[in-house]
């Protein structure tokens, strides 16, 4: 029986996250459990172009705590040899950061930290650059009171405002893609956070959402479209067959 499709404009994005210069994995955001799975991440770029991929998520882990992304050879690299639409981040802390990655071909710029830290600032480049050009990703955990906290900095502070909040702010501004993680299912093929992504469809219903974290079978690609949600990443699950990219893409 073949798979039901996927809806229309739904993207399927495969991760590639980087430390080191190889290609790994981290478990619920802890650097000290990583499982390294390539040592070729432009190589890893082509395989998914091949797939037929119209995205790719590429993320400078080594950057994401300490800022000043390190990517953009590889970046230009992956824009110069296969036809991918990139989104990227990872340390985007400045307005030079952005300006870097836009020149170097980035399709959409992805702001974490600062976007926790700093929304006004995330606000004023949504104004100066569009909509379109950047991706707000929110990494959460929640607090002794249920509430969803987003933290910064590659997952090791907490930031000051709820999730609710922060997302209100960026959408006030203008925000329209924003990929939302849930920490704890992070790397840990347990399955997306369904609901986390139900309320987040409440709170600002014109923001294009992006599942990420704990996608494990196409099955997880159809959960999140029928929870609201505009596209998937696709980490581990890719990296270790459980999902073939080309079938999910087929879908």
């Amino acid at each position: 029986m073949n798979a039901p499709a996927l809806a229309p404009g739904f993207e399927v994005y495969p991760a590639i996250d980087v430390r080191c210069g190889r290609v790994v994995r981290l478990a619920q955001g802890d650097y000290a459990r990583e499982t390294d799975y390539a040592s070729d991440p432009l190589a890893l770029a082509r395989r998914h172009a091949d797939a037929r991929a119209r995205w790719l998520h590429l993320v400078d882990l080594d950057a994401a705590r300490s800022g000043g992304y390190t990517l953009l050879p590889l970046l230009a690299a992956i824009k110069a040899e296969t036809p991918l639409r990139v989104q990227t981040g990872g340390g985007v802390r400045r307005e030079g950061d952005v300006e870097r990655l836009l020149a170097a071909g980035a399709d959409r710029v992805v702001v974490g930290s600062l976007a926790v830290d700093r929304p006004q600032q995330v606000a004023a480049w949504l104004g100066e650059y569009g909509r379109e050009r950047l991706t707000v990703a929110l990494d959460v955990r929640p607090d002794i009171d249920g509430r969803w906290i987003p933290a910064s900095h590659g997952w090791t502070k907490a930031g000051s405002r709820a999730l609710d909040s922060l997302v209100g702010l960026h959408a006030e501004a203008g925000l329209r893609h924003l990929l939302c993680t849930d920490i704890a299912r992070d790397g840990m093929l347990s399955g997306p956070n369904l609901s986390l992504y139900a309320q987040l469809r409440q709170w600002a219903p014109g923001i294009a959402l992006q599942a990420s974290g704990g996608a494990r079978s196409l099955a997880d690609a159809h959960a999140a479209q029928a929870a609201g949600c505009a596209g998937i990443v696709l980490g581990r699950a890719l990296l270790e067959g459980r999902v073939s990219l080309a079938q999910a893409l087929a879908c």
